[in-house]
Order: C-alpha cells, then sequence, then structure tokens
C-alpha cells in the first residue's frame, strides 16, 4: 500500500490553512491578506476569494455524509448552503481528495449545477470540531433530492416529471462534459430538486478533471475515480479501465430508470451485484414493469439500454441523447 502524501503536498504554500479563522482565504484563489467585501446582489457572480465568518446568521443542520456535514445558514442576507468536509480518520487522504474533488466545479455557472460561493481550508471556531479540513460555501437549493422524492415522498410522479427532471440532469451532464469534468457519482440522492422544481447536480466529491483527450487512464495517480456507489458505477470503473464521460451516462441512465419505477436498481449482496454487473451484464429490469410497455416506454427501454451498455464507447454522449429525451416527453 503507498505511503501516505503529507498535507504539504497536496497544498500548495500561498493557501495552506491559516490559523486566522475570522476572516480566511480561499483555496481557489492567493491570499492577499486583503478582507473583501462580498455585497449580497452579488454573491453568485463568481466565487469568493474569503469567507467572512462574522456574517453568517442562523446556522441549522441539514444533513451529514461520510466526508462532512452540511448546513443551512444566512450569509450577507442570502440563504446558503455550508458544507463542512470532514476529515476520516481511516484515510485522510481520501478526505483531503474529495474536498479538493468539489472544488472541480468551482468556477461553474449552470442553472443544473449547485454553485460555489467560495471555499477555504479553515473552519470556523463556532463549528468546534479539530476533525474538520475545510468548509464549502454553495447556493442553497433546498432540502430535497431525487432520492427523497422517490423512494420516500408521497407525492406523485409522472412519467412527464421524470422525464423533465431527466433532462435537467443531462443538460448539467452535457455542461459538465463540456468543461472536461465527470461527475462520477451521479444518483438521486446527489441531485437537488429546488422549490421551482429544478433539479441541480451537486456532491462533486468524486468527481474528476479530464485531460484534454478526455480521458483518464486508470494507471494516472488519481484514485478519486474508484469512488462513488456501486449499484450506479459503469462497468469500466469497476474493471479498473480508463475514466470517461460516458461512465456519468451509465450512472444517468440507471438513475432514470428509478425515476420511472420507484424502486432499487438491485437487490441482493453488494459482491453479487458488482460481479454480475461486469461478468453477467447485469441492469435493472425492464420486462417487469408496465411503465415500460407503452409506445414511449418500449422507446425509453431502447434508450436505457444504450446509456448502460457494457462498452463506454458505444453509449451516447450527453448532448446525443438530449433530443432523443426531448422527443420522450412530447410522446403522449
Amino acid at each position: 500500500m503507498p505511503s501516505p502524501i503529507p498535507i504539504t503536498r497536496l497544498l500548495p504554500k500561498d493557501i495552506y490553512p491559516s490559523v486566522d479563522v475570522g476572516t480566511c482565504s480561499s483555496p481557489l484563489t492567493k491570499s492577499s491578506g486583503s478582507t473583501l467585501q462580498v455585497p449580497a446582489q452579488r454573491l453568485y457572480d463568481k466565487v469568493s476569494a474569503v469567507i467572512h465568518w462574522e456574517q453568517l446568521r442562523s446556522v441549522q443542520p441539514v444533513g451529514s455524509g461520510g466526508f462532512g456535514s452540511v448546513y443551512k445558514a444566512e450569509y450577507f442576507g442570502e440563504t446558503v448552503a455550508l458544507k463542512k468536509a470532514k476529515k476520516c480518520t481511516k484515510n485522510k487522504l481520501a478526505s483531503w481528495q474529495s474536498f479538493w474533488a468539489e472544488l472541480n466545479a468551482a468556477h461553474l455557472r449552470h442553472a443544473n449545477i449547485v454553485r460555489v460561493i467560495a471555499a477555504t481550508t479553515c473552519v470556523a471556531e463556532v463549528f468546534g470540531d479539530e476533525n474538520s479540513i475545510g468548509t464549502i460555501l454553495m447556493e442553497f437549493v433546498g432540502s430535497r433530492n431525487l432520492q427523497q422524492i422517490i423512494y420516500e415522498g408521497a407525492e406523485l410522479l409522472e412519467e412527464d416529471r421524470s422525464f423533465r427532471y431527466s433532462s435537467d440532469i443531462l443538460e448539467g451532464l452535457a455542461f459538465l462534459h463540456s468543461q472536461r469534468i465527470v461527475h462520477l457519482d451521479i444518483k438521486p440522492a446527489n441531485v437537488l430538486v429546488s422549490s421551482e422544481d429544478v433539479c441541480k447536480i451537486a456532491d462533486f466529491g468524486c468527481s474528476l478533471k479530464l485531460d484534454h483527450g478526455h480521458e483518464v487512464s486508470s494507471s494516472s495517480p488519481r484514485p478519486s475515480h474508484v469512488c462513488g456507489t456501486y449499484t450506479h458505477r459503469a462497468p469500466e470503473l469497476l474493471k479498473g479501465e480508463a475514466v470517461s464521460p460516458k461512465a456519468d451516462i451509465f450512472s444517468f441512465g440507471i438513475t432514470l430508470w428509478q425515476l420511472l419505477t420507484r424502486e432499487p436498481p438491485y437487490s441482493g449482496d453488494r459482491q453479487h451485484v458488482l460481479y454480475a454487473v461486469v461478468a453477467h451484464n447485469l441492469r435493472p429490469c425492464l420486462q417487469q414493469h408496465r411503465v415500460f410497455r407503452s409506445e414511449r416506454g418500449r422507446l425509453c427501454g431502447a434508450l436505457l439500454g444504450r446509456c448502460w451498455d457494457g462498452e463506454a464507447g458505444c453509449r451516447p454522449s450527453a448532448p446525443e441523447l438530449l433530443p432523443h429525451l426531448q422527443q420522450l416527453r412530447s410522446l403522449v
């Protein structure tokens, strides 16, 4: 097993964590020691160079995961989401990799991607947690995600709404891939739904910035691509092969199936599923669901088959999928 990489190797010296938690510099820009004022009306214009902790109000916990906790807060009078990255005691390197991967989308501005407002390797004293490695300030989309809507909500989820949600996800993926970024953990839980019922892709902790060749070799020293959720992971990732945007298309196909059926994609032991996806081309079932028996359903089933093809090169790109999805939405 390789030796752990020192934190100083991961962080350039000019952005190494400061002892000052009043106003901390962002890892996205060099710190000049100056205080940057961020008017509320410009909060979303660009990534801020600092987080002004004294401007945070009404901090409330929203949820937590393996690599951090999320809070809802007021910042310069605007509602924001604050993610506190947690240092994993078992794998500190993975914690840092996840934190920096989150910033792959920091400078992106798109209607279907959660915006990053600021980021810093400092953590305010108000959190009182020495196990934190940094903080990311993001737009607050809402407290709902697709996982909750699909499995926990009593509300109806009509086909038209499912296809509309899927179009939102595809629009976000098309933009991400145009910026040579692959998400690598597309699933319902990582798609937030706004109060306007618009889907936004969140949680970039597994993402990769690709080289100009739009592919990353499995031998590349970027272990982030092995993370993600096993039920949505493309077979080439399970086999340790090259990473490309087509891995996100596979995950999108599983997510669309979940939206239409409101069922988990697989049952059984995790290791059995992983083996069967690679060795036996296991995919979520189409035949047993009524939604796939209509003309629109059959066309959708064929589209899903292309999305989760075992060969990455045979899958369509996000821009290629969009007109087909629009056609499905137009069918009654």
